[in-house]
């Protein structure tokens, strides 16, 4: 028996929030990682050239962690469209998303045209 759009559509959902989840897992105990190791050097970043490098690294995972929450945040959105029966709906044009663009980026608000105006 085959899936239904929706059951193939909550699947990558969800796959896709795995990988998100496990991903910020990682990011998070390196993010943890840089606040300790800044801890056991000298406090002043701009003399101290290990401490300048430690405090660019932990700015740059903080970064990627803020983008990894603000994903699954997306993630969830489109559970909730899938769920509302709006998910693969343009929420510019009410056209259809197509298939390609919502295997690419499950979470996909808009069509391809309405993206790129």
């Amino acid at each position: 028996m085959g899936t239904t759009p929706e059951e193939s559509a909550r699947e990558r959902l969800a796959d896709e929030q795995a990988r998100i989840r496990r991903r910020l897992a990682e990011l998070t105990g390196d993010y943890e990682g840089f606040v300790e190791a800044s801890r056991d050097t000298n406090a002043d970043d701009e003399h101290d050239p290990e401490g300048a490098t430690i405090a660019f690294e932990r700015s740059q995972v903080g970064a990627l962690v803020r983008d990894a929450r603000a994903r699954l945040r997306e993630l969830d959105a489109a559970l909730d469209r899938l769920h509302a029966g709006t998910y693969g709906r343009c929420e510019v044009c009410g056209g259809p998303i197509p298939s390609g663009r919502l295997e690419v980026r499950p979470a996909a608000r808009t069509c391809v045209a309405c993206a790129g105006s």
